[in-house]
């Protein structure tokens, strides 16, 4: 987990909109991006579309057309990650 990683997980113990996200790690919205794709592949992170409510699993071709739309929160497993680090 790199140190970006870390930071975003450190945000994602209640859902977040991706744009909170971003003001709040500090991280350019393409960067964000390329961070939380690296954290759904490892199951680190659950994604929320369209609304806070509704989890939508993780799918390569329609993540870049929603991620900017979309909340995120830390899974069990990312919890565990970041508190064991």
């Amino acid at each position: 987990m790199t140190d970006a990683e870390f930071d975003i997980l450190d945000e994602l113990y209640f859902v977040t909109p991706f744009a909170e996200l971003s003001r709040k790690t500090g991280l350019a919205p393409t960067e964000l991006e390329r961070h939380l794709r690296s954290l759904l592949e490892q199951d680190l992170v659950r994604s929320f579309w369209p609304d806070p409510d509704t989890e939508l699993a993780f799918e390569e071709s329609s993540f870049g057309a929603i991620v900017r739309d979309s909340f995120f929160l830390a899974s069990k497993e990312g919890l565990l990650q970041h508190n064991t680090r």
